[in-house]
Order: structure tokens, then sequence, then C-alpha cells
């Protein structure tokens, strides 16, 4: 399994065949290395609905006939769209041919926003994601604040890799991201969410130092790990 992290929270995964896109937000930000018309993804998971998560979500699903699994509501508005989908809620699991997905419980807010009708649509649930193929189990945190449960997702799930958001001011900052590493066990992790805009500035390489040795894992745009 090759995954390949693209800045922000944006993650690929390659696995088996497939290629998955978490939360590809491309167009726009200024510090992914790919463009969104270069990306060929046949499933694409998303932790929330806010815009710097969907993303181009809708043209790369569109392009590629992409399945999307998200939160029943998030799919609900896609669909709309004309994205094909596949509803999850928080706690379940769902199987498919490339592997196993269950969303887990994140505290953050989950909407889109129309900033020129000033409307703004509820996404359902924001989520965090276990991924698991090839004996391998990955979690990306989405956008959350520090919660205790991380420490019962730690001890359900053999975690290989965890992404974790460090920016801070719109969710974990480096203490509390340090805090959940430990409670989570993964035996590699990645900060995200971080240094895409001026106000969430972080050095992931002070993040590094804050966990046990070898367990920080530094990825700029582009760079890739094996599993």
């Amino acid at each position: 399994m090759n995954v390949t992290y693209h800045g922000h929270s944006v993650v690929q995964i390659e696995t088996q065949g497939t290629t998955i896109f978490i939360d590809p937000f491309l167009t726009g930000n200024p510090v992914a290395d790919i463009a969104a018309a270069d990306v060929k993804a046949d499933v694409i998971l998303l932790t929330h609905g806010h815009g710097d998560h969907v993303g181009d979500t809708v043209e790369i699903a569109k392009r590629n006939n992409s399945l999307v699994i998200a939160s029943a509501e998030l799919c609900d508005w896609l669909s709309w769209q004309g994205v094909r989908t596949h509803a999850m809620s928080i706690g379940g699991a769902s199987w498919f041919d490339f592997g196993r997905v269950k969303l887990t419980q994140a505290f953050h807010s989950s909407s889109y926003t129309d900033h020129k009708t000033k409307t703004i649509i509820y996404t359902g649930m924001p989520t965090g994601i276990l991924f698991t193929a090839e004996n391998k189990t990955i979690y990306h945190a989405g956008d959350t604040g520090l919660f205790s449960d991380m420490k019962l997702i730690g001890e359900l799930d053999q975690i290989d890799l965890a992404f974790l958001p460090i920016g801070d001011r719109h969710t974990m900052g480096p203490q509390d991201a340090a805090l959940a590493a430990e409670w989570l066990k993964a035996k590699a992790v990645v900060p995200v969410h971080y240094n895409t805009f001026p106000f969430f500035k972080q050095d992931p390489y002070d993040f590094a130092e804050l966990l046990e040795p070898g367990v920080g894992k530094v990825l700029h745009p582009g760079d890739r790990l094996q599993l």
C-alpha cells in the first residue's frame, strides 16, 4: 500500500489496484502539489462538508465515476449533483473489494456555505475515517478537537498510520494532537491541516519532537510512504 500526502488534509492511498483520495481540496489550495484535473480516483472518502475538504470532489468524481463515501447528509447533497455515493454514519463500517471503511466521531462542524446567497447547508456530522486494507489500518482524524474516545479508537484498532490536524484555531493544536497520538498508539503519525493559510501556521518538526522517537513523520506535498 502506498500513501501520498498532497498538502492540507489531502491523502492519496493506492491499494490492490484502487486509487483512493481523502478530502481532495486541490483548487485554491496554495500548498497542493497536483491539480484536480490530473487526479484519477476510483474512490473518494470525505470527513465532512467544509469546502477545504470536499474541495474538488464533484469534478473529480463525475469525471472518473468515482464512488464517494461520506456521511448520509453529505452523500445526499453530492448525489443531487450527479455524484455516485455510498452513505454511512458514525460507528458503522462497510466492506468493499478494496478494503474496509469505518467512520468515527470527530468534534468539529460540517456544512457547505454559499457566500453568494448567504446560505449554509448542513452536511451531517463531521467524522474521522478508519481505512483498512492489506492488513494495515490508516486513521484520518479529519478536522477535530481532542476527545477522550481517541483512547478507545486506539484500543479497538491497531493503527499503522494516523493523520492528525495540528493547525489550532479550528482543530487540535500541536500539544493536543501529541496527546491524541499517545492515546491512539499509532505506529506512525503525520501532521496535517497546517500552514495552508496564515491563520494556522505551525512547525511540523516541533510537533514531531513531542512524539515518541520515530513516530512523527513529516511529509511535504508529494511525499510518499509505503506501508
